[in-house]
């Protein structure tokens, strides 16, 4: 939010000399972050003076339409001659006041003003819009001054357009929607520097009549709670937005469009207060607020067609819906700049959650919606049509009408119980009672005596009691974020000052360091690490339709998962129940910004619903639950074991002169779990590894991962379906384990080493190619004994000398004792027990024999 310091000071006593540095200070301390604070004056140097446009020639000729003007800027440019300045903007006349930066000067951004020949044409200075004097956004047309400007040609012109201010550009946290306001804004700072502060939201206004200003009715007494209106009939539709408005609402960053609507942005930065006109003439029959009727349809202002939701509220008239509201106006209502002659003022009150929805649905982040969703005082929309109506009636002409429309359901605060001493107990820093109850009234909190009473203390004075009181607060209508005690603590130790807490770090603690989960779990992220895959991090949202895309059958356990009641995101608003839709997402950004060899991997929690497991218990901040509530709400959480899983795309080793490369596949992934496996500290020989057929793998390269016998993951080449739903390359494969089922590590012993030099034998089993290598290698390591240091497969072959249904599976095998070096006989002794026990449970034979 941007704010000048002069408009502040309308309703806040500010210290005259108050240096901008103390200003922003005080902001900062009050939990206000403030993004910049600029002096205006010193954004550009030199001659910036009123001009007066005396003559204008068309120039024709050229790819844009081109003005030479003669302007009176008086004595400023030592002559007292025209000045003569080349033009492009087309929203000026003769006759009409601007503003002329003179040769010499420097405008925002170091853009130096000076004399030049262009278009055929002397030009020396330039007639500056709104964004060229950093003022706005708005590069439309250059700055006319209004009728009510009083300045003359050659008078300085940073007092007529606000250069001579400062501006503060404030970052508004969503709990602090008041802030979004001067009246907020106001209300802070006379906190801060201790000075009077004058409320504009207590000016008198009239209450509602029993006729209203124009029939409406609401139907949904949630979505809105206070519907206000008033009319205004006979307005000037050419009255001009009075210069002094026009130029704070073009500070605060809102583009000035007409009279009427002007003022509503006026007033709801000045109250907080977001309003609407309408066009009273172009609306058919009474009002109607209601929730919007699935598929109804709705053109805005901005010109866009838009689709409604049952979620949606909406006003309308006999022709249906003309605004979405709290959001944005419609085109069939809006005021016609021109004609308008009859305006209504609308003034409500609509529910946060629902217009934060609305907002995030249609992606329309209006001002008037970053509002609502922060929380408006709803005690304010008859202050803000008087204040409209006011404005209106003194610069654009009209009559207001007698009857006030005030439709009021708004619910009274419900009182926080607050012991006095909570402050104090919570922040570590003395708090007496009466000093929370003054904290907590400068707030706009009214306070009593509560009804309970923790301790009798004798010497208790003044309705805060002793240390034991209880106190009753009943929040301001204009803080609705103040709703638990922990809310009132923050507000007494901000007001208080964040500055009086010291900093003082706790004592860790003795411990035993890292917990076997988070030592597994670093463990297999380093192995991974080093073995050159590269860690993401995914959203865990997903959409309803990936299910179907990674091709997981009506039955599979994946299926059901937990839908978030808020999503960020409509299109994605479930859970994840596997790590590999939003891991394949990111292969796939990757590839698409050009990146070919791809090995990515994430450690993260999925989340499987309970079916049935009903709703959690309502508990407080007031104190810790109890193990009951603990247990009974944990019941209710989804389950959420932590998984681990990787993809591979492209080469794994890149090819170059050294050699041609080669390409990731299945058997890398199932090596990758492998490797996984091994750095969670489980043995080799607990883990088997088998085919498998399990979506979203392919049926004939997938392997499933058992420890104990109990399957553990899957790894293996994506299914083709699943590569092409989700345009993936071809071979792209993938492994996810569930690290949640692994055993605890086993105590390992420290190994053996023998100081004897081993015996390498090769040895060529020819299987059938229904048998996995694993069951192979387990084999010759149950027959060849103890001998046996070390089997590793190192070729596969298949061939028509093989027969048909037939491979060759070559494995290397290291053979050690640990008290002597092992003889030929020793050697060729346990090799052939190996061979024949895979001989006798395999059916394997000696290739060659």
């Amino acid at each position: 939010m941007r704010v000048s310091v002069s408009w502040l000071r309308e309703y806040v006593d500010l210290p005259a000399d108050l240096p901008t540095g103390d200003l922003e200070q005080a902001l900062v301390d009050l939990g206000i972050e403030v993004e910049s604070a600029v002096d205006l004056a010193e954004t550009v140097t030199g001659q910036l003076v009123v001009g007066e446009v005396r003559e204008i020639e068309e120039l024709t000729g050229f790819k844009k339409p081109i003005r030479f003007c003669r302007v009176d800027v008086g004595a400023a440019n030592g002559t007292g001659e025209p000045q003569e300045i080349v033009c492009g903007a087309r929203n000026f006349a003769v006759g009409d006041r601007v503003v002329v930066i003179l040769p010499g000067g420097v405008l925002p951004g170091g853009f130096a003003i000076g004399a030049r020949k262009t278009y055929g044409h002397n030009s020396a200075g330039m007639i500056c819009s709104a964004k060229e004097l950093g003022l706005g956004d708005d590069h439309s047309g250059i700055i006319v001054l209004g009728p009510d400007v009083t300045a003359k040609p050659g008078d300085d012109a940073r007092p007529v357009v606000g250069l001579d201010d400062v501006v503060l550009d404030l970052e508004i946290t969503p709990d602090r929607g008041y802030a979004l306001s001067l009246r907020g804004l106001a209300r802070e700072l006379s906190h801060a520097f201790d000075v009077p502060l004058r409320d504009p939201a207590l000016a008198p206004a009239p209450s509602g009549t029993p006729t209203p200003a124009y029939p409406v009715e609401v139907r949904d007494t949630v979505g809105c709670d206070r519907y206000s209106a008033r009319l205004v009939r006979g307005v000037d539709p050419a009255a001009p937005t009075p210069s002094w408005m026009a130029q704070r609402l073009v500070t605060a960053g809102i583009r000035s469009i007409s009279l009427p609507v002007d003022i509503t942005n006026y007033v709801m930065l000045e109250l907080g207060q977001p309003m609407h006109a309408f066009d009273a003439d172009r609306i058919a029959g009474p009002l109607v607020v209601r929730r919007a009727e699935a598929g109804e349809k709705l053109t805005t202002l901005d010109g866009v067609n838009r689709v409604l939701t049952a979620d949606d509220m909406v006003i309308c008239d006999d022709t249906g819906p003309i605004s979405l509201a709290a959001v944005m106006g419609g085109e069939t209502s809006e005021v016609d700049t021109g004609k308008t002659t009859n305006v209504l003022f609308e003034a409500a009150h609509w529910d946060p959650a629902m217009v934060g929805r609305t907002a995030r649905r249609h992606k329309l982040f209006s001002e008037a919606a970053k509002r609502w969703e922060r929380g408006v005082d709803p005690a304010v929309p008859l202050v803000a049509l008087e204040r409209a109506v006011g404005l209106l009636t003194e610069h654009g002409g009209g009559a207001p009408s007698a009857e006030i429309l005030d439709i009021d359901h708004v619910r009274p605060r419900t009182p926080i119980t607050l012991p006095a001493d909570l402050p104090t107990r919570r922040v570590g820093v003395e708090y007496p009672p009466a000093r929370v109850v003054a904290l907590l009234e400068r707030v706009g909190c009214t306070v009593a005596q509560g009804a309970d009473r923790l301790s009798e203390d004798p010497g208790a004075v003044g309705v805060a009691g002793g240390v034991g009181a209880v106190l009753s607060v009943t929040p301001p209508t204009w803080r609705p974020d103040l709703t638990d005690p922990a809310d009132l603590v923050e507000e007494v130790v901000r007001l208080d000052g964040y500055d009086r807490v010291p900093s003082v770090l706790p004592t860790a603690p003795p411990g035993r360091g890292l917990t076997p989960r988070q030592r597994r779990r670093r463990a297999v992220a380093g192995s991974l690490a080093e073995r050159g895959y590269v860690e993401v991090l995914a959203h865990p949202f997903v959409s309803p339709e990936l299910a179907d895309q990674l091709g997981l059958p009506a039955d599979d356990s994946r299926r059901p998962a937990v839908r978030l009641a808020n999503p960020l995101s409509e299109e994605e608003p479930l859970l994840r129940t596997t790590l590999l839709g939003p891991l394949l997402g990111i292969l796939k950004r990757n590839l698409g910004r050009g990146h070919r060899d791809l090995a990515l991997y994430e450690i993260g929690a999925v989340f499987h619903p309970r079916v049935g497991a009903g709703s959690p218990p309502a508990m407080g901040v007031d104190r810790r639950p109890t193990d009951e509530e603990f247990a009974a709400a944990d019941a209710v959480v989804p389950a959420q074991p932590v998984h681990v899983a990787v993809v591979l795309s492209g080469d794994l080793d890149p090819a170059g002169w050294w050699g041609p490369g080669r390409p990731a596949g299945w058997a890398d992934a199932i090596e990758a779990a492998r490797d996984v496996l091994a750095a969670a500290g489980i043995p080799d020989e607990r883990v088997e590894v088998r085919a498998a057929e399990y979506a979203p793998w392919h049926p004939g390269r997938c392997a499933e991962l058992r420890v104990d016998g109990s399957v553990v993951g899957h790894a293996g080449e994506l299914h083709p379906v699943v590569v092409a739903a989700l345009e993936l390359p071809r071979r792209t494969s993938a492994m996810e384990l569930d690290l949640d089922t692994l055993p605890p590590t086993p105590v390992t012993p420290a190994p053996a080493v023998s100081g004897f030099p081993p015996a390498l034998i090769d040895v060529a089993l020819v299987v059938d190619e229904s048998v996995p290598a694993e069951q192979v290698r387990r084999a010759l390591e149950a027959g060849a004994g103890e001998l046996l240091e070390d089997v590793r497969l190192f070729d596969v072959y298949s061939g028509a000398q093989l027969g048909a249904g037939r491979r060759s599976l070559a494995y290397k095998l290291t053979f050690r004792a640990l008290d002597r070096t092992l003889t030929v006989e020793e050697a060729v002794a346990a090799r052939d027990a190996a061979v024949a026990v895979a001989a006798e449970r395999l059916g394997a034979t000696l290739r060659g024999a």
